[in-house]
């Protein structure tokens, strides 16, 4: 079934065409990773907690408004009571420190700042740790499954999909030097699972339809894609609806989650349509195999 009555894509005959692109993609995510490197927020780098409690009953937006007039947008803020807050922020000197007190100063004069510590390297050492352990794991699940569910080059060609998606929205996040903090590696491992399943839903296809891989494998990808291309759109369109909301309203707190996501939405659903199915057509042409 095509995505609209008549019209049939052959998307392996630009097959080297998309891999060309995606090596151009990948090529510049890693020099903007090798030359910008990633703006690592306080859950990596360390910064400081501050404890304070207004006069008056406070409302966490309010304090968001001054800590942006400050440069301080992406501080995590909690509040304990009507009048009390915990902030999290990055502060490489103490003229920042200054700042951020002197704005919250500002709003109510009687302010009382209860506690000041400094969080240390040593957490963001250990989350750095944990997040590439949890990404290696999940890839070699997805790895050991495939290859159990469906065959080897099936789990390769899906695993090799999901660095892609991985790499790119890494890059995007270091050209613009976007905040990387949990919330990214959240939004990086939902990224994995949402392009899997895309990739899986095509794969299952040509699984399927396997025993016509004697008029060529390039034909039967093209019949598979294009048999999955409107549960693919559809999907991918109604899930950016949800994120395009978030990244628009969602405000300063998830921003960089919503914008994670639709980076990696958009990247995967590309993946999944034309480099999974393309690195497949290239490997099965070069060495041909009778079962699938």
């Amino acid at each position: 079934m095509a995505l609209f009555r008549g019209i049939y894509i052959r998307f392996m005959e630009i097959r080297r065409v998309s891999l060309g692109i995606s090596a151009l993609m990948i090529a510049a995510s890693l020099f903007f990773l090798a030359t910008r490197g990633l703006n690592l927020g306080i859950d990596f780098t360390g910064g400081l907690i501050l404890q304070v409690e207004f006069s008056k009953a406070t409302e966490v937006g309010r304090v968001r408004e001054l800590l942006a007039q400050v440069g301080q947008s992406q501080a995590t803020i909690q509040a304990y009571s009507d009048q009390g807050v915990f902030i999290r922020f990055s502060a490489d000197d103490d003229a920042t420190q200054k700042a951020v007190v002197q704005a919250l100063r500002g709003e109510d004069d009687a302010m009382k700042l209860l506690r000041m510590d400094k969080v240390g390297p040593v957490v963001g050492k250990q989350l750095r740790e944990e997040a590439l352990l949890a990404l290696a794991v999940s890839l070699g699940g997805i790895l050991l499954y495939v290859t159990l569910r469906f065959q080897f080059r099936f789990a390769v060609v899906s695993v090799l999909a999901l660095v892609h998606d991985a790499i790119i929205t890494l890059g995007v996040f270091s050209l613009l030097q976007r905040e990387v903090g949990v919330s990214f590696i959240a939004a990086i491992l939902t990224i994995v699972g949402y392009s899997l399943n895309d990739t899986i839903v095509v794969l299952d296809r040509v699984r399927e339809n396997w025993g016509g891989v004697s008029k060529g494998i390039a034909p039967l990808l093209n019949d598979s894609i294009n048999q999955t291309l409107s549960r693919t759109i559809n999907t991918s369109l109604t899930t950016l609806l949800a994120v395009v909301a978030l990244l628009v309203w969602g405000g300063p707190v998830i921003q960089d989650f919503s914008l994670a996501m639709f980076v990696g939405i958009l990247v995967g659903t590309y993946s999944s349509i034309y480099i999974a199915g393309a690195m497949l057509c290239e490997w099965y042409e070069r060495s041909p195999r009778v079962h699938a």
